[in-house]
């Protein structure tokens, strides 16, 4: 989707712009800060019309790039799904994936309830052809080249049988590849160790069924994978149900926002750690933008007929404008519609290659150029 303004043309990001814990000003300061860096970027923010009018005045440069769609209510975080889905339809959230399916926007972007933004999801975008369970797709600090590892489910769904968690591999690739960049990514699958013969009978089952559709699917898959492994070098990719992805993801973020306050503390302890502070600055920063759960925030709703990207909760400015940058970046590669030839092709999938020529984070050339034409 685009449209003229002062740039030929626009993505346009749809933004629940009232979910979320700290409001619509923390929003509009993310959006504000994407525009700032992207002239090719635009907006649909829905909410209440008054408040968000108050707040883009301050703003003129990015009130040139939104459109305002009020909306009378606004989904809380204790709302229950079924009721949002039974009551929501004036909720910006609503509005928010609607624009989505009406074709108005290129991708959906919510701090909202996590819960009633993938209920509204799937059945507003509706799941893509033979995805049983749709997932949520994180970026996670890593040794990797490229800094992030992707791993899935991370709460769209607790339970995952071995036929969901193959899917989940094909659509993390496709993420991969369209995400990062990775003509060939590494797939692991998460367990509580490596040896084949541990882990529940789904998981078993799971590593057949992915090691059988890997040669086609042009991924590598490196077998089970540790929790050691989720920040670790060994994949790209990790695949999970939702349920001990979330608890992974929660844990990963606690921990880094204790090393964080401990370092603080540390360095505040005594007159000589203030000093030695002030002589390690630039590397302390350099850590601290590293750990920073914002720079990764927003988890990507895989397998549906449109992409949406929930952000946290608690999401700063900083934090919206990494999950806006994120969304921009997959609608610019036309994600939505590479992943839905992966899931259709998945008895012969060699569908959602990068682009021709792109380079890899690892510095590969994509040997899947002439095959983008497909699922384009």
């Amino acid at each position: 989707m685009t449209v003229t303004g002062t740039s030929s043309k626009r993505t346009i990001i749809s933004v629940d712009a009232m979910g979320g814990d700290r409001g619509p000003a923390a929003v509009v300061a993310g959006l504000a800060l994407s525009a700032d860096k992207n002239p090719d970027i635009g907006f649909i923010l829905h909410g209440d019309k008054p408040t968000l009018e108050k707040l883009l005045a301050k703003r003129r440069d990015l009130a040139e790039v939104c459109e305002i769609r009020h909306c009378d209510e606004v989904v809380t975080m204790d709302a229950k799904p079924s009721q949002v889905m039974r009551k929501g339809q004036k909720t910006s959230m609503w509005s928010t994936v609607d624009a989505v399916k009406q074709g108005d926007a290129d991708v959906a972007v919510s701090c909202g309830n996590t819960g009633a933004l993938m209920a509204l999801s799937m059945v507003r975008l509706r799941k893509l052809p033979g995805v049983n369970r749709p997932a949520i797709a994180c970026l996670w600090p890593s040794r990797n080249p490229g800094g992030f590892n992707i791993m899935l489910d991370v709460g769209a769904d607790v339970r995952a049988d071995e036929t969901d968690l193959l899917q989940y591999a094909l659509m993390g690739a496709s993420y991969a590849r369209n995400g990062l960049g990775l003509a060939r990514p590494r797939i692991g699958l998460l367990n509580v160790g490596t040896e084949e013969h541990k882990g529940r009978a789904e998981l078993k089952a799971a590593h057949e069924m992915i090691t059988e559709a890997a040669p086609g699917a042009n991924f590598d898959f490196v077998g089970f994978v540790e929790g050691g492994d989720i920040p670790g070098a060994t994949c790209d990719v990790i695949v999970t149900d939702g349920f001990t992805g979330n608890i992974a993801l929660k844990t990963g973020e606690g921990t880094a926002t204790l090393v964080g306050d401990f370092l603080r503390e540390a360095f505040k302890a005594t007159p000589l750690s203030r000093i030695a502070a002030l002589l390690a600055m630039t590397s302390l920063r350099r850590l601290s933008k590293r750990i920073d759960p914002r720079r990764v925030n927003g988890g990507v709703f895989l397998g549906l007929n449109g992409t949406v990207v929930k952000s946290h909760g608690s999401a700063d400015a900083t934090g919206v404008s990494a999950a806006v940058k994120l969304a921009f970046r997959l609608a610019e590669g036309g994600f939505t519609q590479k992943l839905a030839a992966r899931v259709a092709s998945a008895s012969a999938p060699r569908q959602d290659a990068v682009t021709p020529g792109q380079e890899t984070l690892r510095g590969q050339q994509s040997p899947e150029g002439q095959e983008g034409k497909q699922a384009e």
